[in-house]
């Protein structure tokens, strides 16, 4: 069963989700739609007092909620009860709100949009381009992320093709290759910018990016050469493909008189909503 969680934004507030690829359904966060409906100050106890009183009335609500591992605000990933589409109308049904239709009308276009995407991939980069538009990043930066996000997936889907499993091999052949060029692994360079559970690569600057993908490119384009069969032999290409971008760095480096390894995290240099220029 594959996951994947995201961000989806009502009115400027943010509800969390996740995408299941098996079942082929969105999940909500409960807490998170309460709040919407509710604008309460206190989601998770409005939340706590309605299920309680749900299940005492024989309510067979609640049933459909079950708890999922989600980011909560503080970067910590915390249990939180989840329910499909299906489940989260049943539990608006149980909140008086004057936003319920309109929420209900948002939940059905987010499914919607998913299929769209799933059928058309350029929909997807469309939907990544906008949400990091609204993040504040800046043009020149999203245009790189997507390039990355097209090299990421050329690679993982050359390590599917030469027999690496998904999962710790590919988070393994991925820090060898981050080692190479940064000198840092993945949980070492989060560390390096103070990033918790923050996607790393959300938090590159230009030059970061730049480099990884050229580290990512090159493993992938010596392994079509190479051929190389299962994670043993992959390992020596993710070192290779890593030394190319680490050659570049140093000669950037050189020329600049400084590293390009930045600490510099997304909120460094990134504007918060109404202070753009």
């Amino acid at each position: 069963m594959t996951k994947q969680s995201s961000l989806q934004i009502f009115e400027e507030k943010k509800v969390r989700t996740v995408w299941d690829d098996k079942e082929e359904k969105w999940y909500f966060a409960v807490v998170d739609v309460v709040e919407v409906l509710t604008d309460s100050k206190d989601s998770a106890a409005y939340w706590r007092k309605l299920k309680q009183r749900l299940k005492e009335e024989g309510n067979q609500t609640v049933t459909v909620c079950h708890g999922l591992k989600m980011q909560a605000a503080d970067g910590k990933m915390r249990m939180t009860d989840v329910a499909d589409t299906e489940g989260i109308f049943r539990i608006i049904q149980s909140i008086p709100s004057p936003k319920a239709e309109p929420f209900k009308q948002w939940m059905a276009q987010v499914a919607s949009q998913r299929i769209d995407q799933m059928q058309d991939p350029e929909l997807d980069i469309q939907q990544a381009v906008a949400d990091y538009k609204r993040l504040g990043y800046s043009d020149a930066w999203i245009n790189q992320r997507i390039k990355s996000i097209e090299v990421r997936k050329e690679l993982t889907d050359e390590w599917k093709r030469t027999g690496v499993h998904e999962g710790l091999e590919y988070a393994s052949l991925t820090d060898i290759i981050t080692k190479e060029w940064s000198g840092f692994t993945t949980k070492q360079y989060k560390n390096f910018k103070g990033l918790k559970k923050e996607n790393l690569r959300d938090n590159m600057t230009n030059v970061e990016i730049a480099l990884n993908i050229l580290a990512e490119a090159s493993a992938t384009e010596l392994s079509k050469e190479k051929n190389p069969q299962g994670f043993d032999q992959q390992k020596y290409i993710a070192k290779a493909g890593g030394s190319v971008a680490k050659a570049a760095k140093n000669q950037l480096e050189s020329q600049l008189g400084h590293s390009v390894i930045s600490p510099a995290k997304a909120t460094d240099y990134i504007l918060p909503k109404g202070e753009e220029e």
